[in-house]
């Protein structure tokens, strides 16, 4: 990935050159380059502010050497294919940065960054840019600082750390805070027994008991915890934070099939969009009809929030499970879907949970499909246990998923 940064202070950058970030710029895993804004002045005191019209306190930072510095960021580009950077620019105005903000980021080939200084940069400023490349103004958090630097330096490390190859131990990313919209669960490491100054703190037994899934269980359920009591905004304010007891769950009926087939449209748009036509993504191509036809092949759980007297009942997730058509020993999950703007609660391990609740007696192992670019989907799945499965996939464009049942 190439990042470049247009800055009037250069040296402030330099933290980029250290612990992981600086060894992927070592590795080349990031090219960063970094310009002085003040190069691109032309007047002797390299001047690139001045008073704002109208009054006001403070100073702008004016058009021209923006625009002169943006426009030879992009022509620094591969001309063979007509590259542009995403720009992204730091400012109290923006769209919050999040998790999900930096993977989406992290997918970009080329990011750029406007560290804006004293009141901002003109207006104008924008309007150049956004003819020549996307452009995103993004905000850490409620809070002003003095300029952009520091939002670029979080920045970087939030999307660098991302890539491949940047963090020795990818599997470190997947249950990290704000991964899956909540925060991460407590940590312990050795001694198992501490004496604190006569008080015996000790690691909860559940750590100890070698039970993976109870382990998992337990991370969950202290994920879930920690992030209504820290962070409540981040969790819905109806019921579904993933307790299905809040919800009307029941089998569902060929009365369900159009919502469902809304539903599962709303959930899979994002992947058929990423796989541009190369192959089929069969929730996508399923009309009415073979909504109904499934829910006679499979056994399908549909959760509606509840409703007062004479209201709509949501539909806001659905699973299905079957014994394999081809081997009855293993359980068959398939169409785990939560209402987009209620993903990431919890709601999606609660469905997984029930569905793999119903696998009958003898089964001996679980399995379902994902997509194959469904990075987020993966995750979400191996923190509940399951790995890929060998051998060719189910369809293609997927990635077929395996878990033994533990007794």
């Amino acid at each position: 990935m190439r990042l470049d940064v247009v800055t009037i202070f250069p040296d402030y950058l330099a933290p980029l050159d250290l612990s992981l970030i600086g060894k992927a710029r070592r590795d080349g895993i990031l090219d960063v380059r970094v310009h002085d804004l003040r190069d691109f002045a032309h007047d002797r005191h390299r001047s690139v502010d001045d008073s704002p019209f109208g009054g006001g306190a403070g100073m702008v930072m004016t058009p021209g050497p923006w625009a002169a510095a943006l426009d030879h960021v992009v022509a620094s580009g591969p001309t063979e294919d007509a590259v542009v950077p995403h720009l992204v620019v730091p400012g109290p105005g923006g769209v919050p940065f999040t998790q999900a903000l930096a993977r989406r980021l992290a997918a970009e080939p080329w990011l750029a960054f406007a560290c804006g200084r004293y009141e901002g940069i003109d207006e104008r400023v924008y309007e150049h840019a956004q003819e020549r490349m996307p452009v995103t103004v993004v905000s850490l958090g409620d809070y002003v600082l003095n300029g952009g630097e520091v939002a670029v330096l979080a920045m970087v490390e939030a999307v660098g750390r991302l890539l491949p190859g940047v963090v020795g131990n990818a599997e470190s990313l997947v249950e990290e805070s704000h991964e899956g919209g909540l925060l991460e669960y407590p940590v312990y490491t050795r001694p198992a027994r501490w004496e604190d100054g006569g008080i015996l703190r000790e690691v909860p037994p559940v750590l100890l008991s070698g039970d993976h899934a109870a382990i998992a269980a337990w991370r969950h359920e202290q994920r879930v915890a920690r992030t209504a009591a820290r962070r409540p905004d981040l969790l819905p304010a109806s019921a579904t934070t993933g307790a299905l007891e809040d919800l009307d769950v029941r089998v569902a009926v060929p009365a369900d099939a159009a919502e469902l087939l809304v539903l599962q449209r709303a959930c899979w748009v994002r992947e058929g969009l990423a796989a541009r036509g190369r192959w089929v993504v069969p929730p996508l191509a399923e009309e009415h009809a073979d909504v109904v036809a499934g829910l006679g092949e499979w056994t399908t759980w549909v959760a509606r929030v509840r409703s007062g007297e004479g209201a709509p009942a949501r539909l806001v997730g659905a699973v299905r499970g079957r014994p394999s058509p081809g081997d009855p020993a293993t359980w068959e999950v398939g169409r785990l879907m939560v209402a987009p703007d209620l993903q990431g609660r919890g709601l999606g391990r609660a469905l997984l949970e029930l569905a793999e609740s119903h696998a009958p007696e003898g089964t001996t192992g679980y399995r379902l499909t994902t997509g194959v670019l469904e990075d987020g989907n993966q995750r979400f799945y191996r923190r509940a246990g399951y790995r890929i499965a060998p051998g060719e996939p189910t369809y293609p464009g997927a990635v077929d998923l395996v878990k033994r049942r533990r007794r």
